[in-house]
């Protein structure tokens, strides 16, 4: 099924969405609509254009496919499913996000996996191919985060403050160099073949999906960050 979303308000095309009976459905001339395929599972949505704020926001099992870039807050608080974006996201993507996986060709905004967690077999993964924005990781509680610098010519291919108020989870980064400025509540060390071992299909599938070839994914080290438990965020605060 096609939908044309050219001049189409943003409630008026979820619902044509929404109550489609066929699964899978292309939205063509998309232009900053917002919230497409809310809480929607079951369904395989190919977007051609630019969607707006909220992509796939509590998505849960519906897989997205984005010919183009993302707005901010994509795949905000997502239970599962899959969000695939050929170009960049903007900020917050992966907000809050629960499960299921987001994978970006390009870039991302400030704040991708802000409050980011993961319960039970619920492990959320969030990809992106080449550089993020400041506080990357923020309050990360759970799931994965991987940044690989892919056509970047920064040493580091993140922004400032990453993982602040990280307690849980592990972020990815493939660069040169560790940020400068990690907190102190955060530990960094060159990722390990055990570690290698937990993101090798993650990096299968990152590749097969934009066909970029593996072995320049590893032709640069990795370095994997983690709360560190000797110096916990707790100590910053006080109890009454």
């Amino acid at each position: 099924m096609k939908i044309n979303a050219d001049n189409k308000h943003f409630k008026d095309l979820n619902n044509e969405i929404r109550v489609s009976e066929e699964t899978e459905i292309t939205v063509e001339n998309c232009l900053g609509q917002r919230y497409i395929a809310s809480g929607m599972s079951g369904k395989k949505i190919t977007i051609n254009g630019v969607p707006g704020n909220d992509l796939g926001c509590y998505l849960n099992g519906a897989t997205i496919r984005v010919n183009g870039n993302a707005q901010d807050a994509t795949g905000d608080t997502m239970n599962e499913g899959m969000i695939v974006i050929n170009g960049s996201s903007g900020d917050a993507t992966g907000y809050a996000m629960r499960g299921g996986k987001i994978f970006v060709k390009g870039n991302a905004g400030y704040r991708a996996g802000i409050h980011m967690k993961a319960y039970q077999t619920h492990h959320p993964l969030i990809m992106i191919g080449g550089e993020t924005g400041s506080f990357l990781g923020e309050y990360q509680a759970g799931g994965t985060i991987v940044v690989l610098g892919l056509n970047s010519q920064k040493k580091v291919p993140v922004g400032n403050l990453c993982g602040t108020g990280m307690h849980g989870g592990k972020i990815y980064l493939r660069c040169e160099e560790l940020p400068e400025d990690l907190p102190k509540q955060v530990q960094a060390a060159p990722a390990s073949p055990e570690d290698m071992a937990e993101i090798n299909g993650y990096i299968e599938e990152f590749c097969g999906i934009f066909a970029v070839d593996k072995q320049e994914v590893l032709s640069k080290n990795f370095y994997v960050l983690t709360p560190n438990t000797k110096n916990p965020y707790k100590s910053l605060y006080t109890f009454n």
